[in-house]
């Protein structure tokens, strides 16, 4: 290329704008840098810290932790199950002064900030800064709001993460809720010492009063509480709980919510706490029966708030249940006195438990599961032993002395005085005796009575041992048992459905049974041995004859014996003849609600400890009669009969039979087996159970209104002693039962079903009787036999007994004949 060849040459022009100058400036790239870098932090903040935190939707539905309400059949409150003791307010229901108080307390500018105190905050920053590395706990500077945050995220750990997922969300909760939404919020939740959450429970936890009730200086005590109540408990710190119940009464002062007149006196005034609350004793029920509640209730609805929001802990339900206090409290009693006297006279049980008795053992005692049972028998430590006395210590911190003479009996099974054995360390229970201590035996042998409602299938009462405390394991529902000749009426059942009549004769001679080459001949036994020969159906149950039962199962067919034992929820067994002597397991709960089938008219019933459950908004979620009741809530009355349910329930037996055998069973109280219950004078129909050993002793029956059974047995069964019969330990317990839980209840005879004929017969024979009528005398020859139609006896007459009747009544004397007779 020479020096003459053209070159091309391209000029840009750039219009300079002032625009232009700004965006290429470096304080624009600069601020665009900061901006990406801010949009990246609040990118990475959120996803470290607020992607799990709960929505503005999550927040307006917060609903706290709240216990579940148990009330008895007629609505008492009764229990409760919680793990925080939590009573709800809505905000309008806390006093103005309360909240005054509060705020003064713990976040004077609640109600201008955004959810952080900016100035509280900078102090705590520079706080936790200055301690850092030092292991001191650097100060708080959390709001009302920031708290009321900590408790939604239930995170309590010491970390920076956690203040600043706690202030993100205290900025949501100011947010989405308003002030009062979040100070009931707070007033309902915080923990206040004592296992009180909130202030309402707190104010029954110091005070033993409402917050309506409360006073200033009471107020103000509470208002100190929720730093950290342990550093101003009344036991322990109440000088120094003054001094700060006087701080917050001189910021309520400051912030103009009081008069100086009245922060002097509420100043003067004593803390006024109380040493514990005491829950009022229509709510101390505990026991087996609210065991078994809280069983169905978590099984039906979660424990805890992880299950769903009406768990038991936390779902604030309300349970009306069948628990009836007064029938309840008789059954407890009654089983423990029957324990207690069946134990009479065989000695000290031993030692319940050991602990150290070091320092600290009053907290070791208290923490023990010891079921005294009465409430004048106490748990105790052995602290020490000299030769004429031991010094006892109980849970609340008190020694006294359990003198020799007090603990005299002998050790079971060894012999010797009970005394020697004691140790150091021992825990024992004790009663007082006047001025002195004795020593008092757990039982080791156990059992279960629970009472049911014939009509509806309502449990009102379940003992399942000797004390919840000491065994929770409930053998009025768990424990699988032999009921013996209580089992004996639905064999008896059977063989009235397949044609048998109360009068029909069944020989109590020797029956064997070929079981194949290897077992060969089964014989049975009468329990007393012997034979009595050909008696009636009525006879054979009085007397509880087993070779009567089991020829009368036999002839019967077991097939029909097992069915009709399933229908009534005994339980499932096979066809062999060994079960019509009760030898297959039960509860003592199926086998009561099986005989109040029978006193319910054979028409099926469901035991039932709970009749419905309610949510924390009083709508129902639960009821165990599900029936559909039209006009049963209409607003007045429409001048027709009384609206009812429609009877749903199947025919579990005949209602016939099971009315036959009833009948048959008052016979059992009146000159059989249970006579001991004769003088409750009213109609009672029962019977009693003694298992092969005996093992188990059983008694169940009731009347038209009330049913119970009862039974007595040791949990790893052996032997009670061969004079243990149902008759002479388990009726007597039932007994001392019946006589509180049925006194004051109206004397109702057993109802009749359409079409049983009631029918004059020979007791012995069971022949039909004419010319003579029943008497009082439970032993008369003559009484009333309940008979299906077609079924009674009818009598017949020769030629020579006709021709001598007809003779009489040519002379007038025809007083004694009926059409029956067939002279008429």
């Amino acid at each position: 290329m020479n020096e003459d060849t053209p070159t091309r040459t391209t000029i840009r022009v750039h219009r300079d704008t002032r625009l232009g100058r700004v965006l290429r400036s470096r304080w624009t790239k600069a601020l665009g840098a900061l901006l990406a870098l801010t949009l990246i932090g609040w990118g990475a903040l959120w996803f470290l810290f607020a992607r799990d935190l709960p929505s503005a939707d999550e927040l307006l539905a917060y609903q706290a932790p709240l216990p579940t309400n148990v009330r008895a059949y007629d609505g008492t409150p009764v229990h409760v199950f919680a793990r925080e003791r939590r009573v709800e307010l809505a905000f309008d229901e806390y006093p103005k002064t309360l909240v005054e108080a509060f705020i003064s307390a713990e976040d004077k500018t609640f109600f201008t900030h955004h959810g952080i105190d900016v100035t509280g905050l900078a102090g705590a920053v520079w706080d936790f800064v200055t301690k850092y590395g030092s292991g001191e706990r650097a100060r708080g500077g959390s709001t009302i709001t920031q708290q009321v945050a900590k408790g939604l995220l239930k995170d309590s750990s010491y970390a920076v993460s956690r203040k600043v997922r706690e202030a993100i969300l205290a900025w949501r909760l100011e947010t989405t809720l308003s002030k009062q939404q979040i100070l009931e919020i707070y007033l309902n939740q915080i923990f206040l010492g004592r296992n009180a959450y909130g202030v309402q429970s707190a104010a029954r936890a110091y005070f033993g009063k409402d917050v309506d009730a409360l006073t200033l200086p009471e107020i103000a005590y509470l208002a100190i509480l929720p730093k950290a109540p342990a550093n101003y408990t009344p036991e322990r710190n109440a000088e120094r709980a003054l001094v700060r119940r006087n701080y917050v009464l001189d910021q309520m002062e400051a912030n103009g919510f009081i008069t100086a007149a009245q922060r002097g006196e509420a100043a003067a005034a004593p803390l006024g706490t109380i040493q514990r609350y005491q829950i009022q004793p229509e709510r101390q029920a505990t026991g087996y029966f609210m065991e078994e509640v809280r069983r169905q209730l978590i099984a039906q609805f979660g424990e805890n708030a992880e299950a769903g929001p009406n768990s038991v802990y936390a779902g604030g339900l309300w349970v009306k249940t069948s628990y009836d206090p007064k029938i309840q409290k008789a059954a407890e009693t009654a089983l423990r006195d029957g324990l207690v006297r069946y134990e009479a006279g065989r000695g000290w049980s031993g030692r319940i438990d050991s602990i150290d008795v070091g320092d600290g053992w009053p907290r070791r005692l208290a923490s023990l599961p010891v079921g005294t049972g009465y409430g004048d028998w106490r748990a105790a430590v052995v602290l020490s032993k000299a030769r004429g006395a031991a010094e006892i210590g109980f849970a609340d911190g008190t020694t006294d002395t359990l003198p020799a003479w007090g603990a005299a009996m002998p050790k079971r099974g060894v012999g010797g005085v009970a005394f020697n054995f004691l140790r150091a360390g021992d825990v024992i229970v004790v009663k007082r005796d006047g001025a002195n201590w004795v020593l008092r035996s757990i039982p080791r042998v156990s059992g279960g009575l629970v009472a049911e409602n014939p009509h509806t299938g309502q449990v009102l009462a379940m003992q399942g041992g000797f004390d919840v405390r000491g065994s929770s394991f409930n053998r009025a529902t768990q424990a699988l048992r032999q009921p013996g000749s209580s089992f004996k009426p639905f064999v008896y059942a059977a063989a009235l459905d397949a044609g048998m009549t109360p009068a029909s004769i069944i020989v109590d001679g020797p029956f064997c049974v070929w079981q194949g080459a290897n077992l060969g001949n089964k014989c049975f036994r009468n329990f007393s041995g012997g034979y009595a020969g050909p008696k009636t159906m009525r006879w054979g149950v009085e007397q509880s004859r087993n070779l009567m039962t089991v020829r009368a199962a036999s002839q019967t067919g077991m097939k029909n014996v097992v069915s009709l034992a399933k229908r009534a929820g005994i339980g499932d067994y096979p066809a062999v003849l060994a079960i019509s002597l009760g030898a297959g397991d039960t509860t003592v709960s199926k086998l009561t609600n099986a005989y109040a089938i029978l006193a319910n008219g054979g028409r099926d019933l469901k035991p039932t400890v709970i009749d419905y459950v309610q949510d924390r908004t009083g709508k129902v979620i639960w009821k165990a009669d599900t029936r559909p009741c039209d006009g049963c809530n209409a607003r007045d009355w429409n001048g027709q009969a009384m609206p009812r349910p429609a009877q749903r329930s199947k025919q579990a037996i005949d209602a016939m039979t099971a009315y036959q055998t009833v009948h048959i069973l008052e016979g059992v109280i009146q000159r059989g087996t249970a006579t001991v219950l004769r003088d409750l004078n009213r109609p009672l129909f029962g019977k009693t159970g003694t298992s092969s050993g005996p093992t188990n002793v059983w008694f169940v029956g009731g009347s038209q209104d009330l049913v119970a059974g009862v039974y007595l047995g040791y949990d790893q069964p052996r032997p009670l002693g061969g004079y243990a019969q149902g008759g002479t330990v388990a009726a007597p317990i039932w007994k001392q039962f019946a006589k509180v839980a049925m006194d004051g209840m109206p004397v109702v005879p057993f109802k009749a079903p359409p079409g049983i004929r009631m029918v004059r017969i020979d007791r012995a024979s069971g022949r039909r009787v004419f010319g003579a009528w029943p008497g009082n005398d439970p032993k008369a020859a003559v009484i009333w036999e309940a008979f299906k139609p077609e079924t009674e006896p009818r009598r017949s007459i020769k030629k020579p007994e006709k021709e001598a009747a007809e003779e009489r009544v040519s002379q007038g004397d025809a007083a004694f004949l009926t059409k029956e007779d067939g002279i008429y």
